[in-house]
């Protein structure tokens, strides 16, 4: 027998658009292929053009926390919160009733190097979604409003946890300025940013050589012309060169248990095969488990095994690649009474240098697989594509970046873990430090 609810128009509405939602093309990585224009003004457009029910438009920036200086630290924070504020043509009611009227959502994401503002609607009201978008990068940043933005702040600020708040010192530790900068607003600078210390650095970052357009979903042409017609600023947009200098930065907390981050130099964007051989050692040391409650692979799982084998403790390998330089790492969290054995055992997994060919062998197939996961869907297709624009001004198809993956040599994996291993070390530690060693100890 039917059920009742069946009957209903609204619940077969839903019924039906559950049964479209199945009938999805094949994975976006595989149907659908990228192109990549340079317009005359530097600025980079790329698009995934794909029949999809769902349009992704993102306008990514060069403008994260390394581009602040002492006296506006926090902006690129403040950029993140004031998405859906008032903008010069439009007023926040406006922008929120509109993209709630056409279902849509209007985001923001940032991080040390880039601010991302992204715009999802159905693929018959992007051009609405597009205005507002197109408004997000003439902010106003009128005072009455970041004044009611400053407890949105402050709940962000605590909320950062004790791991990411030790990401967080081992990059101060490791650059000191620039890419040291932190995403969150410092504490002192809370409320203090005035609009126009905002926009001054608004006008110095967000400029055409800085930014790309990315979609998917989307015609090229139509992006390319949505593009051009943005109006964006003529400031110089220049950014300091990154400098590893390597240190210690720690930060006392009640409780028994410590987290500490530890890296070396790492690989930059700007030396592909460099990039893809910490990649690819990322995966070989241990990056995570392949199975629920499984044991990580790779010598630094097996090293944390065997230093505290009888005690809780739970670590990631640290890698981040950004456009001029990198950190390669370990982050790890236990009590305080086997800290010190923790971090002494992972890093000398990490100075070792040594790498096994079975272990680069199973780096570069759970690298491929990563990889085809982030192709393979539109949500995360975009993500690959903002990050490969904006700073390289072109986009590898999967093929390009197998080819590329297999070209990588166990030599080339073991001298990438020299150059980690074999630098200064940077440490970032928060909670009960009495037993983490310091940077000079770990030398």
């Amino acid at each position: 027998m039917a059920c009742n609810a069946s009957k209903a128009p609204f619940m077969r509405a839903i019924a039906k658009r559950g049964f479209a939602s199945n009938q999805c093309p094949r994975p976006l990585g595989q149907a659908a292929e990228v192109q990549t224009t340079v317009l005359n003004n530097k600025l980079v457009v790329a698009t995934a053009d794909a029949s999809l029910p769902i349009t992704r438009v993102s306008i990514v920036l060069r403008a994260g926390s390394r581009n602040e200086s002492y006296e506006n630290q926090g902006a690129s924070h403040v950029l993140r919160i004031a998405t859906g504020l008032s903008t010069k043509d439009s007023t926040a009611f406006a922008i929120n009733r509109n993209i709630q009227q056409i279902g849509g959502t209007l985001s923001s994401t940032s991080d040390r190097e880039l601010v991302t503002y992204t715009v999802e609607t159905t693929a018959n009201q992007i051009e609405t979604g597009l205005r507002y978008l197109q408004a997000l990068v003439q902010p106003a940043f009128k005072p009455w409003e970041l004044t009611d933005n400053v407890p949105l702040i402050k709940y962000q600020v605590a909320a950062v946890s004790p791991r990411e708040r030790a990401i967080e010192l081992v990059h101060k530790a490791a650059f000191r300025t620039g890419l040291g900068n932190s995403i969150y607003t410092p504490k002192h600078q809370i409320g203090k940013l005035s609009s126009e210390s905002l926009l001054h650095y608004v006008a110095n970052t967000f400029t055409p050589s800085r930014c790309a357009v990315v979609g998917v979903g989307i015609d090229q042409n139509t992006l390319s012309g949505f593009a051009q017609n943005l109006d964006l600023q003529t400031g110089s947009g220049k950014s300091d060169s990154a400098t590893y200098y390597g240190g210690d930065t720690r930060k006392d907390a009640a409780g028994v248990v410590a987290h500490v981050a530890v890296a070396g130099q790492g690989g930059s964007l700007v030396n592909q095969k460099e990039a893809l051989a910490f990649a690819v050692l990322q995966q070989a040391v241990g990056a995570g488990a392949a199975t629920k409650r499984g044991n990580i692979n790779g010598s630094f799982g097996k090293a944390l095994q065997g230093a505290i084998s009888d005690a809780p403790a739970s670590f990631a390998t640290l890698n981040v690649s950004y456009a001029d330089a990198g950190l390669f790492g370990f982050v790890v969290s236990a009590d305080s009474q086997h800290i010190g054995k923790a971090v002494d055992a992972l890093t000398r997994a990490l100075k070792s240098g040594s790498v096994s060919s079975n272990d680069v062998n199973r780096g570069k197939a759970v690298l491929k697989a990563v990889l085809l996961e982030s192709y393979a869907t539109d949500s995360s297709l975009i993500k690959q594509i903002t990050l490969q624009a904006v700073h390289t001004k072109q986009v590898h198809s999967i093929d390009a970046l197998f080819a590329a993956i297999d070209a990588v040599t166990q030599q080339d994996v073991q001298e990438a873990a020299k150059k980690a291993g074999s630098s200064k070390l940077s440490v970032g530690a928060v909670g009960n430090l009495a037993n983490v060693p310091y940077a000079s100890d770990l030398a």
